[in-house]
């Protein structure tokens, strides 16, 4: 059932669409690039044991409660934070934390632009050497076989030097994403998901059964499902906390302005559940995607943040039709990222409309242009201004260019801060018969749910934040 609820009369044309554009939201370069890179340093089964744990007992019932704000205060964030705590008889102050989302979204975009523009470079470089193959008969080559396993990963550093093509890739990325979010919920967002997220699908299942039939897919069975309980440590159970967490698009405003779209008719819980075990499915869909294409070709599983675009691109070089999966691959990791970008750019145009007044379009494109040039200097820093250290002076920064320090103060401490107060203003400040009627729990499911928003959630975000500003107490 068609439900425009937000203020601008915008709204989700069907529950179907919401699920979509939320599940886009979660599903990003976090489960194809972070998940399989963390399950790769971290030992596998151990690490994705723990992972789905922290998804069922604190992730879920932190959706459930952005979604809920959301619907509740039918606005951006901030205000949609407000209402509910208008309506709770509490400070209106704990908007705060609705604003530290926004910021968050704003500061992830500026730097997951610049990751998503390398995306884009893959794909031109996947789509040239797989079209080049075909016109001269060879379509079944592997990827960039004029090149060697040797040579490929410089493909890398070539484009961190280019300012030009790096700053290209960038600009060419927050342009379409502002054109989608400019375009509006329905017609901008809703149809960006209802196209980008069922061919992710169909992407994402092709290239895991041509992994299935090619590569090492019982090794990566193996090495995802088989738990090693002496890898654990609070590291890694720290490492999978954060992810699934943040994996699920919590604290970053972007599923509480989504849920300020929602109708009346839907029904939170089980929507909630349907967008954290899709993104979760994804996670372990691209971790069965990736490592036996990787187990294959002897390459190493704890190869870190360079495993999708160094590791893979040799992977695909020596493998049947490489050149056309590792073209097939960059795409779906671009509609990943596309759709996480849109819902971080919703969120920040969404309250500069609700605070300025001004139209969706304006919005978009000033709150883009904005995130755009900091995005700039996230990408220049990885060449010219590879010096500079913004923030020298503190100790756990000290080494960070410009990049790694925004990457690390929203990681670190903007995200863990949002989620902690998030959790408390739910399991503690909001109306309890406010927060029943949106969820529609049974008492029992109620009893469950705050337990886990109101005690479990905020030990554990508390735990992300110590540790993330103190790695040493983890030994």
């Amino acid at each position: 059932m068609a439900g425009a609820v937000a203020p601008g009369g915008e709204g989700w044309s069907s529950r179907w669409a919401f699920i979509l554009a939320a599940v886009g939201a979660a599903v990003g370069l976090g489960n194809i690039w972070r998940f399989p890179t963390l399950a790769g340093e971290n030992g596998g089964g151990a690490f994705v044991l723990v992972y789905i744990a922290c998804v069922i007992l604190i992730g879920l019932p932190m959706v459930l409660s952005e979604v809920l704000i959301g619907r509740h205060g039918r606005s951006d964030a901030y205000h949609s934070v407000v209402k509910v705590a208008e309506d709770s008889g509490v400070s209106k102050s704990w908007g705060l934390f609705g604003g530290f989302g926004i910021l968050g979204a704003a500061a992830i975009l500026s730097f997951y632009s610049v990751v998503a523009g390398w995306v884009l470079y893959y794909v031109g470089v996947m789509g040239a050497d797989f079209f080049g193959a075909l016109f001269a008969g060879n379509p079944m080559a592997g990827a960039l076989a004029a090149e060697t396993p040797e040579t490929i990963p410089n493909r890398m550093t070539d484009l961190f030097a280019n300012n030009t093509l790096l700053l290209g890739m960038h600009v060419l990325f927050m342009g379409v994403t502002i054109w989608i979010v400019a375009r509006g919920v329905t017609d901008g967002i809703e149809k960006a998901a209802t196209i980008l997220m069922p061919a992710f699908f169909v992407l994402l299942v092709l290239i895991t059964i041509y992994g299935a039939f090619t590569g090492e897919f019982a090794k990566a069975v193996a090495f995802l499902f088989t738990p090693d309980f002496s890898k654990l440590n609070a590291s890694v159970i720290n490492e999978a906390l954060g992810q699934a967490l943040f994996s699920m698009s919590v604290a970053s405003a972007a599923l509480i302005t989504y849920g300020g779209y929602v109708a009346r008719e839907t029904k939170l819980a089980p929507t909630a559940v349907m967008i954290g075990f899709a993104d979760t499915g994804v996670a372990i869909l691209a971790g069965l995607m990736i490592f036996p294409i990787v187990f294959a070709v002897g390459l190493d599983a704890a190869a870190g943040p360079t495993l999708v675009f160094q590791s893979l691109p040799i992977a695909f070089h020596t493998m049947p039709a490489g050149s056309l999966v590792g073209l097939l691959f960059f795409v779906l990791v671009f509609f990943a990222a596309l759709t996480s970008s849109i819902s971080l750019l919703e969120a920040v145009t969404a309250w500069a409309k609700e605070k300025t007044g001004w139209s969706r379009p304006m919005a978009a494109w000033v709150t883009g242009g904005v995130i755009f040039l900091v995005g700039v200097a996230c990408a220049l820093s990885l060449n010219i201004w590879s010096d500079v250290r913004l923030l020298g002076f503190w100790p756990l920064f000290a080494e960070a260019n410009i990049f790694d320090t925004i990457d690390g103060l929203v990681g670190k401490i903007l995200l863990p801060v949002t989620a902690l107060l998030t959790s408390i203003f739910i399991g503690w400040k909001a109306d309890k018969k406010l927060v029943q009627a949106e969820t529609e729990l049974s008492a029992g499911m109620m009893s469950v749910y705050r337990f886990l928003i109101g005690w479990l959630a905020p030990i554990a975000v508390f735990l992300i934040l110590l540790f993330g500003l103190f790695p040493s107490l983890l030994g």
